[in-house]
């Protein structure tokens, strides 16, 4: 199996990167949390033109994937740029219809360009009862069961961990597919749902990483950085190392995924632990060598902190994925 990266590949990510970049995500993050969707739906518009949603869509329905290793690329770098919105959703939600196949009658002809373009916004739930971003998504797509159905109706915003990420209760809606095939779909888009929000973890985790050794080599004590204490480089090479051991395992759930492994839905599992506790344990760090500025919801750094517990437990605690491992 070939963990390495291709050129094309770190290219593709490197580009990805630099347009988040530039598009001055914190003051996204902020507007989404206010519910003004205007300055997010612009960036998922650049989103979308970068093919990222693309690559959860086969390319018969004007998509290029599914190419699980590129979107967990992808989702690396919306992680370190903090990107609002029902990003992991909406890629679950393609992979939920494309598996569906004929059980999912013209839904996935209508929806799944739309997906690919970037024109279509869609929260799926699953096994839980809050949607993402409900009141900013075109479809609610609420999987009970073995029973699917399609709404865009929702309860009133629950408040959040993480402001940016708004929750509410899926309600109504019309019955589009039930049975066996449904089960299955939802399976897999939990698993991919699951490497999608891995990826996501392990960017955010990077980010974090990233500002906090560049404020350890600023802020000094006794007139030296605080980077120069032993107990400050030990905290920073943990919470590096828990990142690099977590990479090759949401890398290897993708290939897995992309090869349709049997071992797959356990790889992807594994890989959510341990990002997600990766990206958990570098906001931790980021929170306690920040010092007081860590606290405060002034400092862009705080939009990253806010999203690493709920990234750790969403589609799956550490708890549940542990025992996802174990089943086999």
């Amino acid at each position: 199996m070939r963990f390495l990266l291709t050129d094309e590949q770190r290219e593709f990510a490197r580009t990805l990167d630099g347009m988040l970049g530039a598009s001055g995500t914190p003051a996204v993050v902020r507007a989404w949390a206010a519910g003004e969707q205007k300055p997010g739906r612009e960036l998922w518009a650049r989103v979308a033109a970068a093919d990222v949603f693309a690559l959860a869509v086969p390319e018969r329905h004007r998509g290029m994937g599914p190419l699980p290793v590129e979107l967990a690329l992808s989702f690396v770098e919306l992680g370190r740029h903090a990107v609002p919105g029902p990003l992991v959703e909406t890629v679950a939600a393609a992979a939920f219809w494309e598996c569906l196949g004929k059980e999912a009658g013209a839904e996935a002809g209508v929806w799944l360009p739309r997906i690919a373009t970037g024109d279509a916004l869609v929260s799926l739930c699953a096994g839980a009862p809050y949607a993402l971003d409900a009141d900013a998504a075109d479809a609610l797509l609420v999987v009970q069961g073995d029973t699917v159905r399609r709404t865009d109706t929702h309860g009133p915003v629950q408040p959040s961990l993480d402001p940016a990420r708004r929750l509410a209760r899926p309600l109504g809606g019309t019955v589009v597919a039930s049975g066996p095939a449904v089960t299955a779909a939802a399976a897999h888009a939990v698993d991919v749902a699951r490497l999608a929000t891995a990826a996501q973890s392990l960017g955010l985790g990077r980010a974090l990483l990233a500002a906090t050794v560049s404020h350890a080599e600023r802020r000094t004590q006794f007139q030296v950085p605080i980077g120069s204490f032993q107990a400050v480089k030990h905290r920073l090479a943990d919470t590096l190392l828990g990142l690099e051991f977590a990479q090759p395992l949401v890398y290897a759930a993708a290939l897995a995924l992309a090869a349709g492994a049997p071992s797959a839905g356990r790889e992807v599992a594994a890989a959510k632990v341990a990002a997600g506790e990766a990206g958990y344990a570098a906001a931790r760090t980021a929170l306690q060598l920040h010092g007081a500025l860590g606290y405060t919801a002034e400092l862009d750094l705080s939009l990253w902190i806010r999203k690493a517990r709920p990234l750790r437990d969403a589609w799956g605690t550490p708890a549940e994925c542990r025992a996802r491992v174990l089943a086999g």
